[in-house]
């Protein structure tokens, strides 16, 4: 009996040592890549009381860290300019060592299915010149990393196991189109490597990607309980920032890009405070103080062909897209791709997904890697004025002037303090438009292109469109 009671105590102490080898948050795999001349945090768990040496052989530095009472252990790692491959070593005396380590530039990739829609398409539904840009994908130098998707009620902190993968064929058809287009040109005009973490889960409302202390300030939101079942597993409050968001917080980024909106298009009202909500939080979570963020302005659409089929008033998605236009001026060194071209009104997923993650690429390379002598912003309306019976709207980005390529302008509305709208004469003037109806002598508002689904029709000279927009409240 003695014997048996001391084998099985080695047994356990054999694998509690086992156990107690040094394990790293799933994020950090070989073939990642860490933000370049940054301090990169690293984290990962262990025995408690465990002490860790961490060394980079970019400088052959060597950090020196205990696991705390809860096992858990984090360090901030000093990078160099981009380059690599490199390799980390992690050794509690049974080394974990992570190879082909790049050194560049790193950026979120978060949102919905319009995000999450990888390059080969979803089931019957195809993205346009995909299978080319699949083919040609390979580089080295572009590494994509997809957090797997998990809806959870209880606060995680690891995600569930994924990689790091080098841009081939074999990975960039299962990745982000939206992602990998930006990462592309990202690529391609700073010569650095890129590096993209996914983030995504279809259908998702921007609460699922909040905390419970942010959603304090919008008491019309059910936070879950800890036992409740998820009936809704992308539109649950919490439940992905739970499952998939908090485990990657902190990984050293650039900044981050972000395409969601169309599940929460039936409340605009709340969204032009969540939004900005939902940046704000993520900024704070992260430490990078206000990091670039880009975001994708969703593009029209029939909703009302969805259930509940709701039609009419605010249920018109244009007043999202106009929650989402004006976040821009409430959202620090943020900016949006407009996206008024591409829509699609059988197809709430445009096939069209190269010209939203080349015009997030552009808002990176002119806002924030401040690359000159292109256009990267699309025209913004800022002010109106009245002149006679004629409204006259100034607009901002547009340098070269507007165009509507030799086409008469059919979609500005004018309305007087009645509120009621009539079709308006617009003429473009270089950065301005003049707008009038003769049913409205006293103008008093102006909306261009505000229906659900629409195919905007005016831009910049560099082909950027303009955003659907009202100068109204009502």
């Amino acid at each position: 009996m003695k014997l048996k009671t001391g084998l099985l105590a080695l047994l356990s102490a054999v694998a509690l040592t086992s156990s107690a080898q040094v394990k790293l948050a799933s994020i950090f795999t070989s073939n990642a890549v860490l933000q370049q001349q940054s301090q990169a945090p690293i984290w990962g768990w262990d025995k408690p009381g465990t002490n860790i040496t961490i060394t980079t052989s970019w400088n052959g530095k060597v950090y020196k860290i205990t696991a705390d009472q809860a096992g858990k252990w984090r360090t901030k790692l000093a990078t160099p300019v981009a380059g690599g491959p490199y390799t980390i070593t992690i050794n509690d005396g049974k080394p974990v060592k992570l190879d082909s380590i790049l050194i560049g530039e790193v950026w979120i990739c978060g949102g919905q299915s319009n995000m999450e829609m990888p390059m080969k398409g979803f089931k019957g539904q195809p993205l346009m010149g995909s299978n080319e840009a699949i083919l040609k994908s390979k580089n080295n130098r572009i590494r994509l990393y997809t957090v797997p998707r998990s809806s959870t009620t209880e606060l995680k902190e690891n995600s569930k196991p994924s990689d790091w993968h080098a841009a081939s064929p074999e990975f960039v058809s299962n990745f982000s189109a939206t992602g990998y287009y930006f990462g592309r040109l990202l690529n391609e005009m700073l010569d650095v490597p890129i590096g993209l973490i996914n983030v995504s889960y279809s259908g998702s409302f921007a609460e699922a990607w909040l905390d419970p202390e942010t959603l304090k300030a919008f008491p019309d939101v059910k936070i879950p309980a800890k036992n409740d079942t998820i009936k809704q597993v992308s539109r649950t409050p919490t439940t992905l920032y739970n499952g998939m968001l908090h485990p990657i917080v902190g990984y050293g980024i650039k900044g981050a890009i972000y395409y969601q909106g169309e599940s929460n298009y039936d409340n605009p009202d709340r969204y032009e405070k969540l939004f900005p909500a939902l940046v704000s939080r993520w900024r704070t979570l992260w430490q990078q103080g206000d990091f670039p963020f880009y975001y994708a302005q969703i593009a029209p659409y029939d909703y009302a062909q969805l259930p509940p089929y709701n039609k009419g008033g605010k249920y018109n998605s244009a007043y999202l897209r106009d929650a989402q236009r004006k976040s821009q001026k409430m959202i620090a060194n943020s900016a949006m791709a407009v996206l008024m071209d591409i829509g699609e009104q059988a197809s709430i997923h445009p096939a069209h997904k190269e010209p939203g993650g080349t015009r997030l690429a552009y808002l990176a390379l002119g806002k924030t890697y401040d690359v000159k002598g292109f256009g990267f912003a699309s025209p913004e309306y800022e002010s109106m004025t009245i002149k006679d019976t004629a409204a006259v709207l100034k607009f901002v980005n547009a340098p070269n002037g507007m165009t509507s390529y030799n086409k008469p302008l059919t979609q500005f509305e004018i309305a007087g303090d009645d509120q009621k709208f009539y079709p308006a004469k617009a003429v473009i003037n270089g950065s301005s438009v003049t707008v009038s109806a003769p049913q409205v002598k006293k103008p008093a508002a102006v909306r261009y292109a505000f229906r659900d689904f629409i195919v905007g029709e005016m831009y910049g000279t560099d082909g950027l469109p303009v955003s659907s927009f009202r100068t109204d409240n009502w």
